[in-house]
Protein backbone atom coordinates (compact mmCIF):
# COMPACT_ATOMS: atom_id res chain seq x y z
CA UNK A 1 0.00 0.00 0.00
CA UNK A 2 1.12 3.52 -0.84
CA UNK A 3 2.41 5.96 1.77
CA UNK A 4 1.87 9.31 2.15
CA UNK A 5 4.99 11.36 2.60
CA UNK A 6 6.23 12.50 5.46
CA UNK A 7 7.49 16.03 3.99
CA UNK A 8 4.66 17.18 2.21
CA UNK A 9 0.71 17.61 2.21
CA UNK A 10 -1.08 14.39 2.45
CA UNK A 11 -3.33 13.54 -0.28
CA UNK A 12 -6.88 14.14 0.05
CA UNK A 13 -7.67 9.86 0.74
CA UNK A 14 -4.56 10.54 3.31
CA UNK A 15 -7.12 13.47 4.82
CA UNK A 16 -9.97 11.54 4.45
CA UNK A 17 -8.40 8.39 6.42
CA UNK A 18 -6.62 10.79 8.91
CA UNK A 19 -10.08 12.23 9.93
CA UNK A 20 -11.66 9.13 10.24
CA UNK A 21 -9.20 7.90 12.73
CA UNK A 22 -9.72 10.80 14.48
CA UNK A 23 -12.84 10.44 14.42
CA UNK A 24 -12.91 7.02 16.30
CA UNK A 25 -10.67 8.26 18.40
CA UNK A 26 -12.73 11.11 19.64
CA UNK A 27 -15.27 8.99 20.30
CA UNK A 28 -13.73 6.50 22.05
CA UNK A 29 -12.71 9.72 24.36
CA UNK A 30 -15.93 10.59 24.79
CA UNK A 31 -17.04 7.68 25.68
CA UNK A 32 -14.71 7.55 28.63
CA UNK A 33 -15.71 11.01 29.91
CA UNK A 34 -19.37 10.17 29.92
CA UNK A 35 -19.18 7.20 31.77
CA UNK A 36 -20.00 9.19 35.39
CA UNK A 37 -22.64 10.75 33.79
CA UNK A 38 -23.87 7.43 31.72
CA UNK A 39 -24.29 5.83 35.27
CA UNK A 40 -26.50 8.91 36.67
CA UNK A 41 -28.67 8.52 33.62
CA UNK A 42 -28.98 4.75 34.01
CA UNK A 43 -29.82 5.47 37.36
CA UNK A 44 -32.62 8.25 36.01
CA UNK A 45 -34.01 5.93 33.97
CA UNK A 46 -37.46 5.65 34.69
CA UNK A 47 -37.69 9.42 34.71
CA UNK A 48 -36.44 9.50 31.24
CA UNK A 49 -38.71 6.96 29.92
CA UNK A 50 -41.37 8.48 31.46
CA UNK A 51 -39.68 11.85 29.80
CA UNK A 52 -39.95 10.11 26.17
CA UNK A 53 -43.10 10.85 25.26
CA UNK A 54 -42.39 14.48 25.57
CA UNK A 55 -39.30 14.63 24.02
CA UNK A 56 -40.64 13.15 20.85
CA UNK A 57 -43.32 15.46 20.96
CA UNK A 58 -40.58 18.38 21.23
CA UNK A 59 -38.57 17.58 18.97
CA UNK A 60 -40.05 19.05 16.00
CA UNK A 61 -40.76 22.64 18.05
CA UNK A 62 -36.90 22.50 19.28
CA UNK A 63 -35.42 22.52 15.72
CA UNK A 64 -37.91 25.09 14.49
CA UNK A 65 -37.07 27.06 17.53
CA UNK A 66 -33.33 26.95 17.14
CA UNK A 67 -33.74 27.99 13.59
CA UNK A 68 -35.37 31.49 14.51
CA UNK A 69 -33.05 32.00 17.04
CA UNK A 70 -30.23 31.67 14.74
CA UNK A 71 -32.18 33.91 12.23
CA UNK A 72 -32.98 36.40 14.99
CA UNK A 73 -28.75 36.48 15.82
CA UNK A 74 -28.45 36.53 11.83
CA UNK A 75 -30.71 39.68 12.13
CA UNK A 76 -29.35 40.69 15.26
CA UNK A 77 -25.87 41.04 13.67
CA UNK A 78 -26.83 42.88 10.69
CA UNK A 79 -28.35 45.95 12.69
CA UNK A 80 -25.59 45.74 15.28
CA UNK A 81 -22.99 45.73 12.07
CA UNK A 82 -24.99 48.22 9.76
CA UNK A 83 -25.18 45.10 7.20
CA UNK A 84 -21.89 44.19 6.74
CA UNK A 85 -19.34 42.97 8.31
CA UNK A 86 -16.94 45.66 9.83
CA UNK A 87 -14.20 46.93 7.93
CA UNK A 88 -12.07 48.87 10.32
CA UNK A 89 -12.44 45.07 12.97
CA UNK A 90 -10.84 43.12 9.44
CA UNK A 91 -7.88 46.01 8.98
CA UNK A 92 -6.85 46.15 12.81
CA UNK A 93 -7.25 42.18 13.12
CA UNK A 94 -4.71 41.82 9.62
CA UNK A 95 -2.40 44.55 10.92
CA UNK A 96 -2.19 42.92 14.26
CA UNK A 97 -1.17 39.85 12.63
CA UNK A 98 1.34 41.10 10.40
CA UNK A 99 -0.29 41.65 7.52
CA UNK A 100 1.07 43.74 4.79
CA UNK A 101 -0.83 46.09 2.87
CA UNK A 102 1.11 45.34 -0.86
CA UNK A 103 -2.00 45.37 -3.00
CA UNK A 104 -2.91 49.30 -2.09
CA UNK A 105 0.47 49.62 -1.91
CA UNK A 106 1.06 48.75 -5.98
CA UNK A 107 -2.11 50.50 -7.21
CA UNK A 108 -1.09 53.67 -5.44
CA UNK A 109 2.68 53.32 -7.27
CA UNK A 110 0.80 52.35 -10.59
CA UNK A 111 -1.13 55.20 -10.27
CA UNK A 112 1.39 57.55 -9.18
CA UNK A 113 3.64 56.56 -12.18
CA UNK A 114 1.07 56.24 -15.10
CA UNK A 115 -0.59 59.58 -14.03
CA UNK A 116 3.02 61.13 -13.81
CA UNK A 117 3.73 60.32 -17.44
CA UNK A 118 0.23 61.95 -18.05
CA UNK A 119 1.11 65.12 -16.10
CA UNK A 120 4.67 65.03 -17.87
CA UNK A 121 3.05 66.34 -21.31
CA UNK A 122 1.56 69.45 -20.18
CA UNK A 123 4.71 70.43 -18.38
CA UNK A 124 7.01 70.98 -20.96
CA UNK A 125 9.09 73.52 -19.36
CA UNK A 126 10.18 70.94 -16.87
CA UNK A 127 12.90 67.87 -16.94
CA UNK A 128 11.54 64.89 -19.26
CA UNK A 129 10.31 61.87 -16.99
CA UNK A 130 13.03 59.11 -17.32
CA UNK A 131 13.77 56.07 -15.60
CA UNK A 132 15.79 57.45 -12.71
CA UNK A 133 12.10 59.79 -12.34
CA UNK A 134 10.22 57.11 -12.14
CA UNK A 135 12.59 55.09 -10.20
CA UNK A 136 12.28 57.58 -7.19
CA UNK A 137 8.60 57.47 -7.56
CA UNK A 138 9.13 54.15 -6.53
CA UNK A 139 11.37 54.37 -4.35
CA UNK A 140 8.66 56.87 -2.64
CA UNK A 141 6.31 54.07 -2.88
CA UNK A 142 8.04 51.39 -1.41
CA UNK A 143 7.54 52.61 2.47
CA UNK A 144 4.68 52.41 1.86
CA UNK A 145 4.04 49.16 2.58
CA UNK A 146 5.54 49.10 6.06
CA UNK A 147 2.88 52.39 6.84
CA UNK A 148 0.89 50.59 9.66
CA UNK A 149 3.90 49.43 11.54
CA UNK A 150 6.30 52.21 11.40
CA UNK A 151 4.33 55.67 10.52
CA UNK A 152 6.40 58.46 11.33
CA UNK A 153 9.42 57.04 9.40
CA UNK A 154 7.58 56.36 6.65
CA UNK A 155 6.25 59.90 6.41
CA UNK A 156 9.27 61.38 6.82
CA UNK A 157 10.81 58.79 4.24
CA UNK A 158 8.25 59.49 1.63
CA UNK A 159 8.78 63.21 2.48
CA UNK A 160 12.46 63.11 2.09
CA UNK A 161 12.13 60.70 -1.37
CA UNK A 162 9.60 63.69 -2.72
CA UNK A 163 11.80 66.18 -2.48
CA UNK A 164 14.73 64.66 -4.13
CA UNK A 165 12.45 64.41 -6.90
CA UNK A 166 11.32 67.78 -7.41
CA UNK A 167 14.78 68.75 -6.70
CA UNK A 168 15.47 66.71 -9.96
CA UNK A 169 13.16 69.18 -11.71
CA UNK A 170 10.73 66.55 -13.02
CA UNK A 171 7.37 67.39 -13.24
CA UNK A 172 4.34 68.24 -10.61
CA UNK A 173 1.95 65.93 -10.05
CA UNK A 174 0.67 62.30 -8.66
CA UNK A 175 3.86 62.10 -6.39
CA UNK A 176 2.02 64.18 -3.88
CA UNK A 177 -0.30 61.32 -3.43
CA UNK A 178 2.35 59.67 -1.95
CA UNK A 179 2.60 62.00 0.76
CA UNK A 180 -1.03 61.96 1.41
CA UNK A 181 -1.41 58.57 1.76
CA UNK A 182 1.81 58.46 4.54
CA UNK A 183 0.43 61.38 6.44
CA UNK A 184 -3.20 59.76 6.50
CA UNK A 185 -1.34 56.70 7.66
CA UNK A 186 0.54 58.43 10.73
CA UNK A 187 -2.54 60.63 11.56
CA UNK A 188 -4.54 57.96 11.97
CA UNK A 189 -2.32 55.87 14.04
CA UNK A 190 -1.93 59.18 16.11
CA UNK A 191 1.12 60.69 15.62
CA UNK A 192 -0.60 64.08 13.99
CA UNK A 193 2.38 66.17 15.34
CA UNK A 194 4.54 63.58 13.16
CA UNK A 195 3.01 64.30 10.45
CA UNK A 196 2.44 68.03 10.83
CA UNK A 197 6.21 68.51 10.61
CA UNK A 198 6.60 66.20 8.31
CA UNK A 199 3.99 68.59 5.76
CA UNK A 200 5.75 71.14 6.94
CA UNK A 201 8.96 70.03 5.95
CA UNK A 202 8.09 69.14 2.52
CA UNK A 203 6.61 73.23 2.01
CA UNK A 204 9.98 74.23 3.38
CA UNK A 205 11.63 72.49 1.26
CA UNK A 206 9.52 73.45 -1.69
CA UNK A 207 10.11 77.22 -0.94
CA UNK A 208 13.62 77.04 -1.22
CA UNK A 209 13.96 74.49 -4.36
CA UNK A 210 11.61 77.43 -5.89
CA UNK A 211 12.65 80.27 -4.81
CA UNK A 212 16.44 79.99 -4.13
CA UNK A 213 18.27 76.63 -5.04
CA UNK A 214 16.57 76.81 -8.50
CA UNK A 215 19.89 78.59 -9.54
CA UNK A 216 21.80 75.27 -9.41
CA UNK A 217 19.39 72.67 -10.10
CA UNK A 218 17.41 71.02 -13.15
CA UNK A 219 16.39 72.07 -15.49
CA UNK A 220 18.74 74.46 -16.98
CA UNK A 221 17.69 78.04 -17.35
CA UNK A 222 14.65 78.13 -15.12
CA UNK A 223 13.08 80.65 -13.35
CA UNK A 224 12.05 81.82 -9.70
CA UNK A 225 8.42 79.85 -9.57
CA UNK A 226 5.29 82.45 -8.35
CA UNK A 227 4.47 83.30 -5.27
CA UNK A 228 0.58 82.72 -6.02
CA UNK A 229 1.49 78.84 -6.49
CA UNK A 230 2.59 78.56 -2.24
CA UNK A 231 -1.48 78.80 -1.57
CA UNK A 232 -2.10 75.94 -3.01
CA UNK A 233 0.65 74.15 -1.85
CA UNK A 234 -0.51 75.25 1.96
CA UNK A 235 -4.36 74.32 1.35
CA UNK A 236 -3.18 71.00 0.23
CA UNK A 237 -1.10 70.16 3.27
CA UNK A 238 -3.88 71.66 5.28
CA UNK A 239 -6.58 69.30 3.36
CA UNK A 240 -4.41 66.14 3.97
CA UNK A 241 -3.97 66.72 7.65
CA UNK A 242 -8.02 67.90 7.67
CA UNK A 243 -9.28 64.66 6.21
CA UNK A 244 -6.31 62.57 8.23
CA UNK A 245 -8.10 64.32 11.23
CA UNK A 246 -11.41 63.60 10.48
CA UNK A 247 -11.14 59.58 9.61
CA UNK A 248 -9.09 58.95 12.95
CA UNK A 249 -11.70 60.56 15.02
CA UNK A 250 -14.36 58.36 13.01
CA UNK A 251 -12.30 55.45 13.64
CA UNK A 252 -12.22 56.76 17.32
CA UNK A 253 -15.72 57.13 17.72
CA UNK A 254 -16.13 53.50 16.14
CA UNK A 255 -13.93 51.77 19.12
CA UNK A 256 -15.59 53.32 21.68
CA UNK A 257 -19.26 52.57 19.72
CA UNK A 258 -17.88 48.72 19.81
CA UNK A 259 -16.75 48.88 23.35
CA UNK A 260 -19.47 50.28 24.73
CA UNK A 261 -21.64 48.11 22.68
CA UNK A 262 -19.52 44.91 23.87
CA UNK A 263 -19.69 46.49 27.40
CA UNK A 264 -23.66 46.41 27.41
CA UNK A 265 -23.81 43.06 25.78
CA UNK A 266 -21.53 41.71 29.38
CA UNK A 267 -23.44 43.72 31.68
CA UNK A 268 -27.19 42.69 30.35
CA UNK A 269 -25.51 38.88 30.46
CA UNK A 270 -24.25 39.06 34.09
CA UNK A 271 -27.38 41.12 34.87
CA UNK A 272 -29.46 37.56 33.21
CA UNK A 273 -27.01 35.15 34.62
CA UNK A 274 -27.76 37.15 38.23
CA UNK A 275 -31.08 36.74 37.32
CA UNK A 276 -31.45 33.82 36.57
CA UNK A 277 -29.55 32.71 39.91
CA UNK A 278 -32.18 33.98 42.03
CA UNK A 279 -34.52 32.51 40.76
CA UNK A 280 -33.01 28.82 40.90
CA UNK A 281 -32.00 29.64 44.11
CA UNK A 282 -35.01 30.36 45.85
CA UNK A 283 -37.06 27.99 43.57
CA UNK A 284 -34.61 25.33 44.81
CA UNK A 285 -33.51 26.50 47.96
CA UNK A 286 -37.44 26.62 49.53
CA UNK A 287 -39.16 22.82 47.66
CA UNK A 288 -35.48 21.35 48.74
CA UNK A 289 -36.08 22.18 52.41
CA UNK A 290 -39.51 21.06 52.43
CA UNK A 291 -38.20 17.48 51.04
CA UNK A 292 -35.39 17.58 53.41
CA UNK A 293 -37.90 17.83 56.40
CA UNK A 294 -40.44 15.57 54.89
CA UNK A 295 -37.61 12.93 54.03
CA UNK A 296 -36.62 13.35 57.79
CA UNK A 297 -40.20 13.05 59.00
CA UNK A 298 -40.73 9.30 56.50
CA UNK A 299 -37.38 7.70 57.67
CA UNK A 300 -38.10 8.54 61.45
CA UNK A 301 -42.11 7.38 60.90
CA UNK A 302 -41.58 4.50 58.39
CA UNK A 303 -42.19 1.52 60.77
CA UNK A 304 -43.72 3.41 63.59
CA UNK A 305 -46.38 4.91 61.47
CA UNK A 306 -46.29 4.10 58.07
CA UNK A 307 -49.52 6.44 57.02
CA UNK A 308 -47.72 9.63 58.59
CA UNK A 309 -44.58 8.43 56.28
CA UNK A 310 -46.75 8.26 53.70
CA UNK A 311 -48.34 11.62 53.98
CA UNK A 312 -44.77 12.74 54.06
CA UNK A 313 -43.99 11.38 50.72
CA UNK A 314 -46.56 12.67 49.56
CA UNK A 315 -45.65 15.82 50.57
CA UNK A 316 -42.12 15.33 48.58
CA UNK A 317 -43.57 14.65 46.06
CA UNK A 318 -45.87 17.97 45.66
CA UNK A 319 -42.71 19.74 46.36
CA UNK A 320 -40.48 18.28 43.48
CA UNK A 321 -43.12 18.71 41.27
CA UNK A 322 -43.33 22.43 42.17
CA UNK A 323 -39.53 22.85 41.92
CA UNK A 324 -39.61 20.77 38.93
CA UNK A 325 -41.77 23.27 36.91
CA UNK A 326 -40.53 26.42 38.06
CA UNK A 327 -37.08 25.37 36.98
CA UNK A 328 -38.32 23.75 33.89
CA UNK A 329 -39.53 27.59 33.16
CA UNK A 330 -36.84 29.52 33.69
CA UNK A 331 -34.59 26.70 31.42
CA UNK A 332 -36.64 27.14 28.76
CA UNK A 333 -36.20 31.21 28.51
CA UNK A 334 -32.47 29.92 28.12
CA UNK A 335 -33.58 27.25 25.16
CA UNK A 336 -35.57 30.39 24.00
CA UNK A 337 -34.65 34.20 25.13
CA UNK A 338 -37.22 36.50 24.74
CA UNK A 339 -39.98 33.77 24.34
CA UNK A 340 -43.50 34.03 26.37
CA UNK A 341 -43.54 32.03 29.23
CA UNK A 342 -46.15 28.99 29.67
CA UNK A 343 -46.59 30.10 33.16
CA UNK A 344 -47.71 33.41 34.85
CA UNK A 345 -44.53 34.44 36.77
CA UNK A 346 -45.41 34.22 41.00
CA UNK A 347 -46.39 36.67 42.79
CA UNK A 348 -48.41 37.33 46.70
CA UNK A 349 -51.69 36.12 44.88
CA UNK A 350 -49.48 32.59 45.79
CA UNK A 351 -48.84 33.26 49.28
CA UNK A 352 -51.04 30.74 50.94
CA UNK A 353 -49.00 28.07 48.78
CA UNK A 354 -46.02 28.87 50.64
CA UNK A 355 -48.16 29.05 53.70
CA UNK A 356 -49.17 25.70 53.15
CA UNK A 357 -45.70 24.17 52.01
CA UNK A 358 -44.38 25.53 54.95
CA UNK A 359 -46.92 23.62 57.18
CA UNK A 360 -45.96 20.55 55.53
CA UNK A 361 -42.30 21.38 56.97
CA UNK A 362 -43.41 21.57 60.16
CA UNK A 363 -43.37 25.47 60.39
CA UNK A 364 -46.93 27.06 61.62
CA UNK A 365 -47.16 30.89 59.71
CA UNK A 366 -49.30 33.42 60.35
CA UNK A 367 -50.14 35.85 57.99
CA UNK A 368 -51.28 39.88 58.57
CA UNK A 369 -52.00 42.58 56.04
CA UNK A 370 -52.33 46.33 56.47
CA UNK A 371 -53.13 49.06 54.39
CA UNK A 372 -55.28 48.51 51.36
CA UNK A 373 -54.23 46.42 49.25
CA UNK A 374 -54.24 46.87 45.59
CA UNK A 375 -52.81 45.47 42.09
CA UNK A 376 -48.44 45.51 42.36
CA UNK A 377 -46.00 46.19 39.05
CA UNK A 378 -45.30 42.23 38.14
CA UNK A 379 -41.60 43.06 39.05
CA UNK A 380 -42.38 44.27 42.62
CA UNK A 381 -45.06 41.09 42.93
CA UNK A 382 -42.16 38.73 42.27
CA UNK A 383 -39.73 40.64 44.26
CA UNK A 384 -42.37 40.70 47.18
CA UNK A 385 -43.54 37.01 46.78
CA UNK A 386 -39.68 35.71 46.38
CA UNK A 387 -38.35 37.46 49.38
CA UNK A 388 -41.19 35.97 51.94
CA UNK A 389 -40.37 32.51 50.30
CA UNK A 390 -36.36 32.73 50.94
CA UNK A 391 -37.17 34.34 54.18
CA UNK A 392 -39.70 31.05 55.46
CA UNK A 393 -37.00 29.08 53.93
CA UNK A 394 -34.88 30.53 55.92
CA UNK A 395 -36.32 29.66 59.10
CA UNK A 396 -37.31 25.82 57.94
CA UNK A 397 -33.30 25.68 57.54
CA UNK A 398 -31.84 27.37 60.09
CA UNK A 399 -34.08 28.25 63.23
CA UNK A 400 -35.63 26.28 65.49
CA UNK A 401 -38.85 27.95 66.40
CA UNK A 402 -41.66 26.15 64.39
CA UNK A 403 -44.06 29.02 63.76
CA UNK A 404 -43.35 32.26 61.66
CA UNK A 405 -45.20 35.58 61.07
CA UNK A 406 -45.27 37.55 57.99
CA UNK A 407 -46.40 41.20 57.76
CA UNK A 408 -47.59 42.85 54.54
CA UNK A 409 -48.41 46.32 54.39
CA UNK A 410 -49.24 49.15 51.78
CA UNK A 411 -48.86 52.45 52.48
CA UNK A 412 -47.59 55.98 50.97
CA UNK A 413 -46.61 54.09 47.78
CA UNK A 414 -43.91 51.47 49.00
CA UNK A 415 -44.81 47.82 49.93
CA UNK A 416 -43.24 46.87 53.57
CA UNK A 417 -42.53 43.25 54.03
CA UNK A 418 -41.39 41.89 57.58
CA UNK A 419 -40.85 37.80 58.23
CA UNK A 420 -40.58 37.18 62.09
CA UNK A 421 -39.52 34.01 63.74
CA UNK A 422 -38.61 33.39 67.70
CA UNK A 423 -35.92 31.48 67.01
CA UNK A 424 -32.88 30.15 68.29
CA UNK A 425 -30.75 29.46 65.38
CA UNK A 426 -29.74 26.16 65.75
CA UNK A 427 -26.51 26.74 64.39
CA UNK A 428 -26.70 24.34 61.08
CA UNK A 429 -25.73 25.21 57.62
CA UNK A 430 -28.28 22.27 56.11
CA UNK A 431 -26.66 22.73 52.86
CA UNK A 432 -26.52 25.95 52.56
CA UNK A 433 -24.79 28.52 50.11
CA UNK A 434 -25.25 31.76 51.92
CA UNK A 435 -26.72 33.50 49.09
CA UNK A 436 -30.18 33.70 50.04
CA UNK A 437 -29.87 37.04 52.10
CA UNK A 438 -27.66 38.57 48.96
CA UNK A 439 -30.09 37.09 46.19
CA UNK A 440 -33.45 39.22 48.62
CA UNK A 441 -30.81 42.08 48.06
CA UNK A 442 -30.21 41.95 44.93
CA UNK A 443 -33.94 41.83 44.16
CA UNK A 444 -34.67 44.42 46.77
CA UNK A 445 -31.85 47.05 45.38
CA UNK A 446 -33.12 46.51 41.50
CA UNK A 447 -36.65 47.89 42.62
CA UNK A 448 -34.98 50.75 44.59
CA UNK A 449 -35.92 49.57 47.88
CA UNK A 450 -33.73 48.09 50.60
CA UNK A 451 -33.72 45.38 53.44
CA UNK A 452 -32.59 44.52 56.49
CA UNK A 453 -32.45 40.94 57.60
CA UNK A 454 -30.16 40.83 61.20
CA UNK A 455 -31.28 38.87 65.10
CA UNK A 456 -34.01 40.53 67.44
CA UNK A 457 -32.87 41.87 70.76
CA UNK A 458 -35.48 38.91 72.03
CA UNK A 459 -33.59 35.72 70.22
CA UNK A 460 -35.71 35.83 67.35
CA UNK A 461 -35.05 36.84 63.63
CA UNK A 462 -36.20 39.44 61.17
CA UNK A 463 -36.36 39.97 57.49
CA UNK A 464 -37.51 43.48 56.80
CA UNK A 465 -38.27 44.74 52.97
CA UNK A 466 -39.74 48.00 51.60
CA UNK A 467 -40.00 48.12 48.10
CA UNK A 468 -41.44 51.19 46.04
CA UNK A 469 -44.72 50.52 44.21
CA UNK A 470 -47.17 52.42 42.02
CA UNK A 471 -50.45 51.12 41.01
CA UNK A 472 -50.95 49.41 38.33
CA UNK A 473 -52.67 46.67 36.26
CA UNK A 474 -50.88 43.23 34.86
CA UNK A 475 -51.00 44.50 31.35
CA UNK A 476 -47.86 44.54 30.60
CA UNK A 477 -45.42 42.61 28.24
CA UNK A 478 -44.68 39.32 29.84
CA UNK A 479 -40.96 39.18 30.06
CA UNK A 480 -38.06 36.67 30.78
CA UNK A 481 -38.55 33.26 33.33
CA UNK A 482 -42.13 34.54 33.76
CA UNK A 483 -41.62 37.84 35.32
CA UNK A 484 -43.83 40.37 33.63
CA UNK A 485 -42.73 43.99 33.01
CA UNK A 486 -44.57 46.94 34.05
CA UNK A 487 -46.21 49.02 30.91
Amino acid sequence: MDQEPTDGPPSPWGRRAHGRHEARRYRRGDRGRRDPRSHHDQGDGRVHQGDQRGRSHQSDQSNQSNQSDRSDQGHWDQRVHGGHPDRWDRWDKARAAGWLPWRSTVVIAVVVVAGSGFAARGQTDREALDAAGRALMLLGAAPLLFRHRWPVPVVFGVVAVTLGYLAAGYPYGPVFALVAVACFAAVVHGHRTAAAWALGLLWAGHLLLAHWLYRWLPPVGDGPAPWGQELPAAAFAVAVLAASEAVRVRREQRAQLRAGRAAAERRRADEERLRIARELHDVLAHSISVINVQAGVGLALLDSDPEQARSALTTIKAASREALGEVRQVLDTLRAPGAAPRTPAPGLDRLPELVEQAAAAGLTVTVETGGPPGPLPPGADLAAFRIVQEALTNVVRHSGSRTARVRIAHVSGVLALTVDDDGPATGTEEGGSGNGLAGMRERAAALGGTIEAGARPDGGFRVHAVLPVRPTHRTGPVGPAGSEEAP
